[in-house]
C-alpha cells in the first residue's frame, strides 16, 4: 500500500517551487491564486528570496504547502493514496491532499498558524531542542521532573526526540539529558516552543479559524500527529487539528502504524527529502520516494 507523507517547518530552500511554476500551467494558476489570497507575491520570495526572506514564518509555512500540495493537484486522477500524514505543518497539506480541506482553506489555515504561532512566540521567549541517543521515555521521565515549562515536542524516529518550553526549562533538560547518556543536544534555531504550552495562545486563535473552516470526509485515512491514528471522522480530525498546536508530534508511532496497517511504500511531496530518512530509521524494510511528475 502506498502511504503519502509531507514535511513541515524547516524544508525549504531558495528557489523552491520555480520549476512547477515554469512548466505546468495549473500550478501557475494555483501559484497566483496564492499570492492573491495572501495579499503578498509569495512567490517571488520562493523563487527569489535569500534563505534569510525564506525563514519568516509568514512565509515558510505557506511556502512549503505550497510546494507540497501542488504536485498532488498536477498528477491529477493519478494521485491515489491509500492513507496520508504530514509532520507537524505538513498535516495541512495531508489534509488537502485528501479532499479533507481545499486548497484555498488550506493556505488560509497555514497562513492564520503561522502568524498565531509567531505572535506566541513574542509572549514570551521559548526554544527548542534535538536530543540524540537516548530512549523516549528517560526524555520523557527527565522533563516531567523539571519546573519550568519543558516537553517532548517531536518523537521524529527511534533515539532522537525534540523538546519543546522555556529558556530555562530547555537549558536544564540538556542538562540532566547530557547527565543520563544523551549523545547529542542540539539546541534548534527556532523562534519558538512549538508543541508545547508555549502555544496556548495560537491554539486558541486557530481552533476559531478550524471551527469556522469546511471539512469534508477525506478519500482515505488520515495519520494525526497527536494521535498517530488513522481518522476519517470529520469531527475527530477538526478535534486533532486544533490540539496539533500544543502537542507533541508523534511521527515514530504514526509511520509504525501506518506500516503495520499496509503501508510499504512511502512517497513525500513537498520540498527536501528528510521524511525520507527518517521513516527508513522508523521502518528499515519500507521503501521510500519523492513525489514525480
Amino acid at each position: 500500500m502506498r502511504a503519502y507523507v509531507f514535511p513541515g517547518q524547516g524544508a525549504q530552500f531558495p528557489g523552491m517551487g520555480k520549476d512547477l511554476y515554469e512548466k505546468y500551467p495549473l500550478a501557475k494558476e494555483m501559484f497566483e491564486k496564492a499570492n492573491s489570497i495572501l495579499g503578498f507575491r509569495i512567490t517571488d520570495i520562493m523563487f527569489n528570496g535569500t534563505e534569510d526572506e525564506l525563514r519568516q514564518t509568514r512565509v515558510t509555512q505557506p511556502a512549503i504547502f505550497l510546494h507540497s500540495v501542488i504536485p498532488t493537484f498536477i498528477k491529477g486522477a493519478e494521485f491515489s493514496p491509500d492513507m496520508v500524514a504530514g509532520h507537524s505543518l505538513g498535516e495541512f497539506s495531508a489534509l488537502v491532499a485528501a479532499g479533507a480541506i481545499t486548497f484555498e482553506d488550506g493556505l488560509i489555515l497555514v497562513s492564520k498558524r503561522a502568524m498565531a504561532m509567531q505572535k506566541a512566540c513574542e509572549i514570551k521567549e521559548s526554544t527548542m531542542a534535538a536530543i540524540i541517543g537516548l530512549e523516549d521515555s528517560v526524555v520523557e521521565e527527565v522533563c516531567a521532573t523539571i519546573t519550568d515549562t519543558v516537553v517532548p515536542a517531536n518523537y521524529n524516529s527511534p533515539g532522537q526526540i525534540v523538546i519543546s518550553g522555556t529558556l530555562n526549562g530547555v537549558d536544564k533538560a540538556i542538562e540532566l539529558l547530557k547527565a543520563k547518556g544523551a549523545k547529542r543536544a542540539i539546541p534548534l534555531a527556532v523562534s519558538g516552543a512549538f508543541h508545547s504550552p508555549c502555544m496556548e495562545p495560537a491554539r486558541v486563535e486557530l481552533e476559531e479559524a478550524i471551527k469556522e473552516t469546511m471539512f469534508s470526509k477525506p478519500v482515505c485515512p488520515v495519520y494525526q500527529n497527536v494521535t498517530a491514528l488513522p481518522e476519517m471522522d470529520i469531527e475527530n480530525i477538526k478535534t486533532n487539528l486544533i490540539a496539533q498546536l500544543t502537542s507533541p508530534v508523534k511521527w515514530t508511532q504514526t509511520v509504525r502504524n501506518m506500516s503495520q496497517n499496509g503501508a510499504d511504500n512511502f512517497v513525500e511531496s513537498g520540498p527536501g527529502n528528510v521524511l525520507q530518512g527518517i521513516i527508513k530509521k522508523i521502518v528499515p524494510t519500507a521503501t521510500c520516494e519523492s513525489l514525480t511528475l
